[in-house]
């Protein structure tokens, strides 16, 4: 299947077009014709060509629910996606998706991953033709996430490399690929999913930050890492009960990311107890504010929104603010998301005219 790109479209510059430009962190629920709702990375139901029309199809219902709710940074909300790092990895080599074993995903829960058997490589572009579809059908800027060198390599087995940190070093390689190529198609804005920047504090200062601007090495457009406390799901809500009082896992990683290349941090704020101030330890940068909890099926009032933004105004400039979701929202229902996604917009405008009036 061929598109074309939108001829008309010129990539913007963000952030000049409007103040405080909304997103979302990831993903978005999946219409039930294409795969179970309410659950995280549940099996396609559809095969072949039919799949493809029908992630095309989700692909276009999401952008539209996006557009409906005022989201001004969009993107596909990962619907040709069934896992966001595994998807990825599948069209690789070197990867046995058949020989599994159980690992400890960011040392938190137990799961059956792949296997790496040897070099890995990228025959083709993964994500390209999407993106494509995805820059026909709006002239809004886009955004296109990709799996971090360092969250890859905690959803596999290592039975070639043996070193961790090998192992992410090709994937950053790998990921700069396909990085280029989307950029090539028009995309505005490449975010790589890091949440194991929350959990390996050592090796993210040792490699993994080098790791990932390895894999942003040459583009232009704007870079992006999304490091949380992850989806909704259990295990995840699980443990951050365990965190106490204060969350202050950022403050490992935030020194060295805001000396590093990427021009966009995201992080997890509304109804977590991440202490707002540590987004001065990133001061300079843009910001992804997360204003919207993933974790719950209640619906952010506006209000609710804007004072999660009014407080991260305190430590980051307004033109470097974007208003954002914690996290991916593929678990929820597509209700659920919608009211989401439009207290975001109505709470953004809410500051918005406050800081116009200003």
């Amino acid at each position: 299947m061929k598109t074309h790109i939108l001829k008309a479209h010129v990539p913007k510059t963000l952030g000049q077009k409007i103040l405080l430009p909304t997103s979302t962190a990831g993903s978005l629920p999946k219409p039930s014709w294409l795969a179970q709702p309410e659950a995280l990375w549940s099996p396609w139901k559809l095969q072949g060509e039919e799949l493809i029309d029908g992630k095309h199809d989700a692909l276009r219902v999401s952008l539209q629910e996006q557009q409906q709710a005022g989201i001004d940074i969009v993107s596909d909300g990962e619907q040709t996606r069934q896992h966001f790092v595994t998807t990825f990895i599948e069209h690789l080599t070197g990867v046995d998706f058949e020989n599994r074993k159980t690992v400890k995903i960011r040392d938190r829960y137990d799961a059956s991953v792949p296997t790496v058997i040897g070099a890995v490589s990228r025959p083709k572009s993964v994500f390209v033709e999407d993106a494509k579809l995805l820059r026909q059908q709006t002239n809004k800027p886009i955004k296109w996430a990709l799996p971090g060198p360092m969250t890859m390599i905690d959803t596999l087995y290592d039975d070639h490399y043996h070193s961790r940190e090998k192992l992410a070093w090709e994937f950053a390689k790998i990921l700069n690929q396909e990085a280029r190529e989307l950029e090539a198609v028009g995309v505005d804005i490449i975010q790589f999913d890091e949440p194991a920047f929350n959990v390996f504090f050592e090796e993210v200062n040792d490699w993994g930050i080098a790791c990932l601007e390895r894999a942003i090495e040459g583009l232009k457009c704007e870079t992006a890492v999304h490091i949380c406390y992850g989806y909704g799901i259990k295990a995840n809500t699980d443990w951050k009960k365990t965190l106490g009082s204060e969350w202050r896992q950022y403050e490992e990683a935030f020194p060295k990311l805001q000396k590093s290349n990427i021009d966009i941090i995201s992080l997890e704020c509304h109804n977590s107890h991440v202490p707002m101030e540590l987004l001065e330890l990133i001061r300079g940068k843009k910001v992804m504010v997360g204003a919207i909890d993933v974790a719950t099926d209640s619906i952010e009032t506006p209000e609710e929104v804007a004072n999660t933004l009014r407080e991260a105004l305190k430590y980051v400039d307004a033109d470097k603010l974007y208003p954002c979701t914690n996290c991916g929202m593929a678990p929820l229902s597509r209700d659920v998301a919608r009211g989401k996604l439009r207290a975001l917009s109505a709470g953004t405008e809410i500051v918005r005219r406050e800081l116009s009036a200003m």
